[in-house]
């Protein structure tokens, strides 16, 4: 069984930083891509950042501002969240495509990570 967990969401203030994590556990033969996403009240789902064999790939709105990055050792993959604006609450998940042990090659989702920016 394989499972994504997130964490590190939480409230923050206009300009501040956090830094989300997600943790890739289970009978895991190995991880291809890593992202991240995030869904605000009333939209749809948005790629924040992806991470593949080191190449990194971020959506517009985030350049400059986030930084994705990986462990490869510990299954985890980071976000790295600063100059936080109110326009970045939403839920935050992580996303990564693996290949179980067994098994052929699957799409997962962490269950996400509230992400609130305000005064």
């Amino acid at each position: 069984q394989v499972q994504l967990v997130e964490s590190g969401g939480g409230l923050v203030q206009p300009g501040g930083s956090l830094r989300l994590s997600c943790a890739a556990s289970g009978s895991i033969r190995t991880i291809s891509r890593m992202g991240w996403y995030r869904q605000a009240p009333g939209k749809q789902r948005e790629l924040v950042a992806t991470i593949t064999n080191g190449v990194t790939n971020y959506a517009d709105f985030v350049k400059g501002r986030f930084a994705i990055s990986r462990d490869n050792g510990k299954n985890m993959v980071y976000l790295q969240m600063n100059d936080l604006k109110p326009e970045d609450t939403a839920v935050y998940s992580c996303n990564a495509d693996i290949l179980p042990i067994g098994l052929g090659w699957r799409n997962y989702w962490g269950q996400g990570t509230q992400v609130t920016v305000s005064s």
